[in-house]
């Protein structure tokens, strides 16, 4: 049996051999940006988020300017995005108190990071790690799955917060803020929600998920459609 320890250093190896470039694939050019990228990414798609944000962020490039708006004009902008009113009314309180509180400028702390409405900890977690390299695991959906089906984590870690104290604790922090992407991308593209492509996997050797259900059972799992 592979202790926990060995577990990691196998998996981030693994990892660091195969994925070596691995980022975000929100598009921006401004931290600004990408904190309006990233709370519109909440149970959406990045795709999806790619295709409304130009025209978002042509038209309201600063928190000055969406500050100025309303959420009945955002909304219009990002109605193919799940929960678009909500999202709306974050986006436009998060840039006023941008404005009103911090000068337009980004902050780099999380508890002010969460003072921003539409930001809850794993954005906040999301904007540390991408903008200021900052040793943090943002935790998502995907990254709940695949540190659960890896045994990166026990059963027994089911929130996010939970999994993400375990992640940090024993990932180096040197590699926490590219191995947040190894396990998201790892989950959007390979670690399926519904039919993980196990038999195509390059962890199966390590897989707690795996060597207990996929190997024994003789399932090949389809792509997910």
């Amino acid at each position: 049996m592979i202790k926990r320890k060995e577990r990691y250093e196998m998996i981030m190896r693994w990892f660091q051999e195969h994925m070596p470039v691995a980022e975000t694939e929100l598009d921006y050019t401004t931290p600004f940006e990408l904190l309006v990228a990233v709370i519109l990414s909440a149970q959406c798609t990045d795709k999806r988020v790619n295709l409304v944000t130009p025209a978002l962020f042509r038209d309201f490039p600063t928190p000055e300017a969406l500050a100025a708006s309303t959420p009945e004009v955002i909304y219009e902008y990002i109605r193919s995005i799940s929960y678009p009113n909500n999202k709306a009314q974050h986006l436009v309180g998060m840039a006023k108190r941008l404005v009103e509180e911090f000068n337009g400028r980004m902050p780099n702390n999380l508890a002010e990071l969460m003072s921003l409405p539409g930001v809850g900890r794993k954005t906040a977690n999301v904007i540390q790690s991408v903008l200021f390299n900052e040793a943090v695991m943002p935790v998502d959906t995907h990254v709940f799955r695949v540190s659960h089906r890896l045994g990166l984590v026990s059963e027994s870690c089911t929130t996010p917060l939970s999994v993400e104290k375990i992640l940090t604790k024993h990932i180096p922090k040197t590699l926490l803020p590219i191995a947040h992407h190894w396990l998201i991308l790892h989950g959007r593209y390979v670690c399926l929600a519904r039919r993980p492509k196990c038999f195509a996997c390059g962890l199966q050797t390590y897989c707690k998920y795996f060597i207990g259900g996929c190997k024994k059972r003789k399932i090949e799992f389809e792509e997910e459609e």
